[in-house]
């Protein structure tokens, strides 16, 4: 045995995983070290699946990746003495995940092509889901179709076998897809429901599987895109739903099927809250508007309006400034009270002022930032007391009116 031919130990069995085995290798990298061993049980990242993790000795495998030479590096976070015996362990809830999962995706790709004659033609396996991707579009009937049929080979808990073929005896078989390897090829076989060739990790039966639930689809290059859920993670996400049916449920008083209607219910009502909002923002916007523009204080033929307000937010600050503006003859500059500041100013279209570059004063002395056009400017994040912001602006306008 060479350090570029290791015994992989999770083709033989997938459920192997404490095993002794001979460092070969290892060599210093920018993140930690990579062994090389004569034989291993941990997987590396291939055919969609993610790699294991486990321990060497007292290390932690962080990774493991095929080498171009052939051997199976392990990343570790310290090193390994060369020539040493040391013992692996594998981190078994990271691969029985990952086993559900891809020995699920065999059962789905299968099903949707011997039902639908539509195949696989993408895999990945994540780390909260995995996708499938199929060739060609289907209905929301027909991948429910399909999913049902996966669970029943699931549930019917089918021996799931590996065995090896030469590409001559391969070619003789009925494989689901066309093998993209050349050689000996490892087959997992589903009986009388599947055969592929394939390197991954895979359940022994059907039934440790536990449940195949599609999530989600949607169109992707021509044909559709499937996440699906198995075992564990099916579980988990069926008690995420039901957490939070419950909680809505109980939030909205209604019994579980009225929960849609009543969801579109509050979205209307909230609609309607909204419309009557803004109608009253718009009138009390009106009436605060007269009342600032009565305590303007002229300078020359304009008006200018300069007040600090609470409880307004820019979109407020901004409908005032307009609405005064709207009449001819002034000025206004508004800040909010909090900090930081906001600051909005505006002009009547008969006013000769630049509103963007009074702001640009304005933040070249108290910091933010912001923008605008000459009749209508806001600026943010500004550090000052609303009073000294104010000050600022009445001084900028007045220069900028002596200046025209």
């Amino acid at each position: 045995m060479t350090s570029s031919t290791p015994e992989r130990l999770y083709y033989a069995d997938s459920y192997c995983t404490e095993f002794d085995a001979l460092v070969q290798a290892v060599t210093r990298c920018e993140v930690g070290w990579v062994a090389v061993l004569d034989r291993t049980a941990f997987y590396p990242a291939s055919g969609g699946q993610p790699f294991d993790t486990g321990t060497l000795a007292d290390a932690r495998v962080l990774e493991v990746v095929d080498q171009e030479d052939g051997a199976i590096g392990h990343l570790l976070d310290r090193e390994l003495p060369i020539g040493r015996s040391v013992h692996g362990a594998v981190d078994w809830e990271r691969r029985f995940d990952h086993m559900q999962q891809h020995s699920g995706q065999h059962v789905l790709s299968s099903a949707f092509d011997r039902l639908h004659r539509v195949r696989t033609v993408g895999f990945h396996l994540g780390a909260v889901s995995s996708t499938i991707d199929l060739d060609r579009d289907l209905s929301p009937g027909l991948i429910a179709a399909a999913e049902e049929a996966a669970n029943r080979s699931v549930w019917e808990d089918r021996p799931v076998s590996v065995r090896f073929a030469t590409e001559e005896e391969s070619a003789r078989l009925s494989l689901r897809k066309e093998p993209t390897r050349s050689g000996v090829l490892r087959l997992v076989e589903i009986a009388d429901f599947d055969l592929s060739a394939c390197g991954g990790t895979h359940v022994a039966r059907t039934g440790a599987i536990g449940v195949i639930a599609v999530a989600s689809w949607e169109r992707f290059k021509g044909g559709v895109r499937v996440e699906f859920l198995c075992g564990g993670r099916a579980m988990r996400s069926f008690h995420g739903l039901r957490d939070a049916v419950a909680g809505s449920i109980r939030l909205l008083s209604v019994l579980p099927e009225e929960l849609p209607a009543a969801i579109e219910k509050l979205q209307a009502d909230s609609r309607s809250q909204r419309r009557t909002q803004q109608a009253l923002q718009e009138q009390l916007a009106s009436h605060e508007a007269r009342a600032l523009a009565l305590r303007g204080v002229a300078i020359g033929a304009v008006t200018l309006v300069a007040e600090a307000l609470s409880g307004w937010d820019a979109n407020g600050l901004r409908r005032l400034a307009s609405v005064i503006t709207a009449s001819p003859g002034f000025i206004v500059a508004l800040a909010s009270t909090g900090s930081p500041a906001l600051i909005v100013i505006a002009r009547s279209e008969d006013v000769a002022i630049d509103a963007s570059a009074i702001l640009r004063r304005i933040t070249e002395r108290f910091g933010g930032r912001g923008g605008g056009k000459s009749d209508l400017a806001q600026g943010g994040s500004l550090v000052g007391a609303a009073t000294d912001i104010l000050d600022a602006a009445r001084g900028a306008v007045a220069r900028s009116l002596t200046a025209s």
